[in-house]
């Protein structure tokens, strides 16, 4: 680890010793924070953890047993390096055994200290390298939670893999249920930051008067319910992601202090006195026009260029040709698992009569589809019937006469079907009206409209 880098806590209940640690430890280009009460040091640890903690053994209030106690476990990978006199070598011993990482004895020595705080720094680095390294191993294939080849979704893994190394703020945009956070989680699997926290929260899901404490945290007793110090979710997504859905539901009165922490990198918890450092990733995104939420002062223009560094739009299902039956597949796959069934697929004309509905729902309607389908179905494949009767009885307006996919593409019948439907809807149902747009006579619609509705019961 180079020691610039180095984050360490130093907590010693005698405020010169923490002056001339922290002298010691600043002059090797460390990064130093002390405090001479333990609770109080206890407690901003909770909200941020160092690479290294160095504490006296004996103090008022929790000792330095204590402190590798807790330590273990709320950050088990920071190493705790204790400081003792010789007649308490007994008590240090204790705290190796509570899990203390090594323990120096007084008067300090800077020959000893720097290489056991150097040390103690590089083994959080190596065990977070090690992390690191099985995760990418264990990964055994590209954006494999991701389905998918159509051209549209190819440009969004394509931006996304070029993306996902870099720290840029990412903004995704796209319809409800178009699987926003799957790409938000996509980015984070390809990233750096793979081995820390993916930690997503719905804005519009938490409410106004809690939603500051929940993203900053808050400290014990900062308001009646606060028994305890909260990181909150900046921090507790420490060397990972913070994934923020829903932004645009973000309260207005909230996103100055926004701003404020992603400019800064750095949250105030409610109740506290002292600004905490985090290390995250920030993505968001939203179903709406964020561009019309800013004209209309409902979003900050300043906010807006701050997480909007790259943005992803993702297409609806409708324009991704056949990834919806590559998507049904898959479900219909997953969910026969779950329920014990033998079903193994779709019958050619019900993959028709879902290449054919809007899915104004997108991936997740076809997901709710799919799943009372092989609910309901007493075959081994799904047939028309088993859709909900929004789907089975849809006649699509849309006409795909330039598709490049022949699964696409549609027969002379069908496309003429299809035909005759817009142009009726065009002449609000008028048969004569829509003869003469067609050119044909009345009585060649009514026989195609008769066969049409044969072909359909």
């Amino acid at each position: 680890m180079r020691r610039s880098t180095a984050r360490v806590v130093v907590i010693d209940d005698d405020e010169s010793t923490c002056d001339l640690l922290q002298a010691i430890l600043e002059r090797d280009g460390m990064e130093v924070e002390s405090f001479t009460d333990s609770g109080e040091a206890l407690e901003a640890l909770a909200m941020s953890a160092p690479h290294v903690v160095l504490t006296d053994l004996e103090m008022e209030g929790h000792d330095g047993t204590e402190v590798v106690r807790r330590l273990g476990k709320s950050h088990p990978d920071v190493p705790v390096i204790v400081i003792t006199g010789y007649a308490d070598l007994e008590h240090a011993v204790g705290a190796l055994r509570a899990g203390a990482y090594d323990f120096l004895t007084k008067p300090l020595e800077t020959n000893l200290l720097l290489p056991s705080v150097r040390r103690a720094a590089d083994h959080n680095l190596l065990k977070t390298e090690v992390r690191r390294l099985r995760h990418r191993e264990a990964e055994s294939t590209k954006f494999s939670s991701i389905i998918g080849r159509s051209v549209e979704m190819k440009r969004v893994l394509g931006l996304v893999e070029q993306v996902a190394k870099t720290d840029a703020s990412v903004l995704i945009t796209g319809e409800s249920g178009t699987g926003k956070e799957l790409i938000a989680k996509a980015l984070h699997d390809k990233s750096e930051r793979s081995e820390g926290s993916f930690v997503a929260v719905n804005c519009a899901a938490m409410p106004a008067s809690l939603i500051e404490s929940e993203l900053f945290g808050h400290t014990q007793g900062a308001f009646t319910d606060a028994r305890n110090a909260r990181k909150g979710l900046f921090v507790e997504a420490r060397g990972g992601t913070l994934f923020l859905d829903e932004i645009a539901e973000l309260p207005v009165e909230t996103q100055p202090k926004l701003l404020r922490a992603l400019q800064e990198r750095r949250v105030r918890p409610v109740g506290g006195d002292r600004e905490v450092p985090f290390d995250a990733r920030i993505v968001t995104a939203t179903n709406r026009n964020l561009r019309d939420e800013v004209a209309a002062n409902r979003f900050r223009e300043d906010l807006f260029y701050r997480i909007n560094v790259v943005s992803v739009e993702l297409p609806p299902l409708r324009d991704r040709g056949t990834d919806t039956l590559a998507l049904a597949q898959h479900f219909i796959e997953r969910i026969a698992e779950r329920y014990g069934k033998s079903v193994h697929g779709l019958q050619p004309e019900t993959a028709r009569k879902l290449m054919a509905y809007p899915w104004p729902g997108n991936v997740r309607e076809l997901e709710n589809c799919m799943d009372r389908a092989v609910a309901l179905t007493r075959y081994e494949q799904i047939t028309v019937d088993d859709l909900p009767e929004q789907v089975s009885r849809h006649k699509s307006q849309r006409l795909p006469v330039e598709s490049d996919d022949p699964q696409t593409m549609l027969t002379l019948g069908e496309l003429e079907e299809r035909y005759i439907h817009k142009v009726l809807s065009a002449v609000e149902g008028n048969k004569s009206k829509a003869a003469r747009v067609l050119g044909i006579d009345r009585r060649t619609l009514y026989r195609k409209l008769d066969r049409m509705e044969r072909d359909s019961s």
